[in-house]
């Protein structure tokens, strides 16, 4: 499989690819997928090189156009121990970001709905886990790379903003909604935007939130003054979000920020037409919240 800059979905629609791999034990093989918005190809194992001072999950080395990439073995990041031999290599940008992923074998993309991933149970599926998918023989976990890269390069990592950066700010009577299916990076941007001074009310995915501006409006008490959403949420994206809120009269002014690990320049390019106020790549989370100051500091 080569770059997927063929697989273009029509932004807005709620609508996923996933690329479909398998991590096998030796015992039971293990089915997960990844949105292919970040797959840039898909390769035959390459020799790899050593890494000085990497983490333990990391296999070693690639070079990819001149790029030298680190290569994680997704086996010994979940726990899934195998003599059998990984010979696929995943290559994945966001954050931006790029590195290899060694699996055992990939199968398959397909084409779903949001609606039909469902939220993980953190009790069985484990805290790397963001979304399940139900198929007729097997279920397919979506898999938090963010999450897994975050914890092998903290640095890398979304981070609640500290108190000096926070003095800068003032959202005293301002309410915000943040959306973000990760109840990890959902508090590092509440936090923040709690100790700058916003009132702010959270959501768990684009459907938890829809329900709630709806709630509000019906009451006749709708006063969010602006939205943070992630893109790729269970039930609802991010994305189709945008579009349900642009299509109401009485929120087109509202201020909409996409703050998404798939913030690439031809992703922001491609959603152009959803009138989103502004796009912002994760992990940077004092722009987001700098953008957000200045935008409702004339409000």
């Amino acid at each position: 499989m080569a770059d997927n800059s063929g697989i273009l979905l029509e932004s807005g629609t709620n609508e996923l690819e996933i690329v479909e791999f398998c991590v096998d034990n030796g015992e039971t093989p293990a089915y997960y997928g990844v949105n292919v918005a970040k797959v840039r190809e898909i390769l035959q194992k390459p020799k790899l090189r050593a890494m000085v001072n990497a983490p333990h999950s990391v296999a070693g080395m690639m070079t990819l156009r001149d790029r030298v990439l680190p290569v994680i073995d997704l086996g010994v990041v979940l726990e899934q121990y195998s003599e059998k031999s990984a010979n696929r290599v995943v290559v994945l940008e966001f954050n931006n970001f790029v590195v290899g992923v060694l699996v055992n074998s990939v199968t398959r993309i397909y084409r779903l709905s949001w609606e039909q991933i469902e939220a993980p149970q953190k009790a069985t599926c484990g805290a790397y886990i963001t979304g399940m998918v139900k198929m007729e023989d097997r279920i397919i976990l979506i898999l938090d790379f963010e999450r897994i890269i975050a914890e092998m390069y903290p640095e890398g990592a979304v981070r609640a903003l500290d108190d000096q950066q926070l003095l800068a700010y003032n959202g005293i009577g301002r309410k915000i909604l943040v959306t973000d299916d990760s109840a990890f990076i959902r508090m590092q941007i509440c936090s923040s935007l709690r100790g700058s001074g916003y009132v702010v009310e959270e959501a768990a995915n684009g459907q938890e939130a829809w329900d709630y501006i709806n709630g509000t409006l019906a009451a006749g008490r709708f006063d969010i003054d602006a939205v943070i959403t992630d893109v790729e949420m269970p039930q609802m994206d991010g994305l189709h979000l945008v579009t349900l809120i642009r299509r109401n009269a009485a929120l087109t002014r509202l201020p909409v920020y996409v703050f998404s690990s798939l913030a690439s320049g031809d992703n922001i390019k491609k959603w152009e037409n959803l009138d989103i106020n502004g796009v912002l790549t994760k992990p940077d989370l004092p722009r987001l919240v700098e953008i957000l100051g200045e935008c409702l500091a004339g409000k």
